[in-house]
C-alpha cells in the first residue's frame, strides 16, 4: 500500500483494476466521501481518457495512472488553467529529477520528451459561481512500458534506459504535486506561468499547425490566463481554444 503523502488526512485508494480513476473520483465526490488530496491509484486502467476524447494506452502494472481530488476554491473559474500549469510543472519536476532534463509540456497538457509523448493530464473542474468548486486531476505517466502502438509514444524507461519502481515514482509525483499546488494556493501564479512558458513545447518557435482545416505556419508565443494558445500568424496574434488548433508533428 502506498503511504499517505499528499495533504493532512489524505485518503488513498489503490484499485488493482478500474475503468477510469477520474470516474472513481467522481463517485467519491457524489457520495461526499472525499477530502482534499484524496487519491485514486490504479494498477491497470481499462478506460483511461485523454483530451479530445482520446483513450490512454497503458500496460498493467507498468505505468502511473491516478487521480487526485482538489478543492481550489481560491481560484477564479476564468483562471482555472493555472491549475493545469501547476500540475504540468509537478510532472515535469518529476521527469527532470529522473534525468529527463529535456522534458516539456505540449499544450494543453501532454508531457513530451524528444518529440514523443510520455504522459498526459486530464483535469475536470466543477464551478460554483465565479470560482472553482472541486477539481479531479487525472495523470497518466508511462514509466516502464517499452512497446507502444503509437510511434510517437515513449516512457521514462525508454528515455532513461533503465526501469524504475512505479510505486516510488507515484509517491514522488504526489509530493511534487502538493508542492506546486501549494505554490498556486499561496498566490505565486505569475511564477508558475513563467515556469510553464519556459517548459512549453515549441515555445517561441515557428512550426506548422492545422487551423480550420488549413495548414499554417505560426510562432507559438504563449498561453493566456484562460488557457488559450497564442499564435503569431504573419503579423497577427490570434488565440485558440483546445479544439480550435492542432499541432502538425
Amino acid at each position: 500500500m502506498l503511504p499517505h503523502t499528499l495533504f493532512v488526512g489524505q485518503q488513498l485508494y489503490f484499485l488493482p483494476v478500474c475503468g477510469s480513476t477520474n470516474a472513481e473520483a467522481h463517485l467519491l465526490l457524489i457520495k461526499n466521501e472525499a477530502t482534499e488530496g484524496c487519491t485514486i491509484v490504479a494498477g491497470h486502467q481499462t478506460q483511461g481518457r485523454g483530451q479530445r476524447g482520446n483513450t490512454w494506452e497503458a500496460e498493467p502494472g507498468k505505468n502511473v495512472t491516478l487521480s487526485v481530488i482538489l478543492f481550489p476554491s481560491f481560484l477564479a473559474a476564468r483562471r482555472q488553467f493555472y491549475l493545469n500549469m501547476a500540475v504540468s510543472l509537478a510532472a515535469l519536476d518529476l521527469l527532470r529529477e529522473q534525468g529527463l532534463t529535456g522534458a516539456q509540456v505540449k499544450w494543453p497538457n501532454d508531457l513530451y520528451f524528444q518529440d514523443k509523448k510520455l504522459g498526459g493530464i486530464l483535469i475536470e473542474n466543477s464551478v460554483n459561481g465565479h470560482r472553482l468548486q472541486h477539481s479531479i486531476v487525472g495523470i497518466g505517466l508511462n514509466v516502464n512500458q517499452l512497446r507502444f502502438e503509437s510511434p510517437t509514444a515513449t516512457s521514462m524507461a525508454c528515455a532513461a534506459g533503465a526501469a524504475l519502481e512505479v510505486e516510488t515514482v507515484t509517491v514522488r509525483l504526489l509530493e511534487l504535486l502538493e508542492k506546486r499546488y501549494l505554490q498556486l494556493r499561496s498566490g505565486q501564479a505569475s511564477e508558475l506561468r513563467h515556469a510553464y512558458l519556459q517548459a512549453l513545447y515549441r515555445y517561441q518557435e515557428v512550426h506548422a499547425y492545422s487551423i480550420d482545416g488549413r495548414q499554417v505556419r505560426a510562432q507559438l508565443v504563449g498561453v493566456d490566463e484562460e488557457g488559450r494558445l497564442a499564435l503569431e500568424i504573419g503579423n497577427r496574434l490570434r488565440y485558440f481554444g483546445f479544439k480550435e488548433v492542432s499541432y502538425i508533428l
